[in-house]
């Protein structure tokens, strides 16, 4: 039994295909995590959906703000963007199957010492405190009350934690910290503009899993998000998402032995506006 961590796929199907035949994967005893962002950018969400649907107890898929958005967009509570490219779903005879799975997706998965999340972790959240505030998010997704909750989900702000945050503003802090945020203050004050490499922090800031005496560094963190942060590994970091829209890569890790395997952008990658 293996389990392979796999980056960023946004749509690209023909690329996750071919990145499980060269892992070989198993699925009657091998497990795929997937770090969120399954749609959007790239041309084939719908089938993407429909591949790690199909897996069953084999995968286990965590949301990422383009699924989100997805939801949000099919709800009609968000404007569907120039770039967006999951019409394929929107349009297909399973769609609301499709869409009720991306809904009761966790925010995070949590198994021994990893910890999967799709951008990243507050520097004042722990592990326990992570899970706690990722299953209040959880809880509304998956009630009758989530359609109320994607229409307030846009926004930069509140842009740091209080734990005396109620309602709405706190669960926007949790989201966008785990789908969302690059770079934080030390405080735990997050900024959502820059999206380039790390040396275009600004003044005050840093990447958030370089942040001091961060409350979570107990767990080995694997995410995505970033991909102009590119393929990132070490003992505590597994940052996965190597752009394969943008003609890079789709990359997978096998937990046991931290063995990495990628393939190639398959198509004509997009252009970085």
């Amino acid at each position: 039994m293996a389990t392979y961590a796999i980056g960023d796929v946004q749509g690209c199907h023909i690329e996750l295909k071919h990145l499980l035949e060269t892992v070989e994967f198993n699925a009657a005893q091998d497990r795929l995590w997937f770090v969120g962002d399954l749609v959007n950018r790239g041309p084939a969400s719908l089938e993407v959906l429909r591949l790690v649907m199909g897996l069953g107890d084999a995968a286990i898929a965590i949301l990422g703000n383009h699924d989100l958005h997805l939801l949000a967009t099919a709800a009609g509570l968000a404007k569907k963007r120039d770039d967006d490219t999951f019409d394929d779903v929107l349009e297909a005879p399973e769609r609301d199957v499709l869409l009720e799975w991306l809904r009761r997706l966790p925010m995070l998965h949590t198994e021994g010492d990893w910890l999967m999340v799709h951008a990243g972790l507050l520097p004042q959240w722990g592990a326990a405190k992570s899970q706690s505030l990722a299953r209040e998010v959880e809880t509304i997704l998956r009630g009758p009350g989530y359609l109320d909750f994607l229409a307030r989900l846009y926004g930069g702000k509140p842009d740091a934690w209080d734990d005396a945050l109620t309602g709405v503003d706190r669960l926007r802090v949790i989201v966008n910290a785990m789908t969302r945020m690059r770079f934080c203050t030390a405080q735990g004050v997050m900024e959502f503009r820059t999206k380039g490499e790390t040396t275009r922090a600004p003044h005050g800031y840093a990447p958030w899993f370089d942040a001091p005496s961060r409350a979570n560094a107990d767990h080995t963190i694997i995410c995505g998000h970033w991909s102009a942060l590119g393929l990132k590994i070490r003992p505590d970091l597994l940052a996965l998402d190597s752009g394969c829209v943008w003609g890079g890569s789709l990359s997978a890790i096998r937990l046991e032995d931290r063995r990495l395997y990628q393939v190639p952008c398959a198509g004509v990658p997009l252009a970085r506006h």
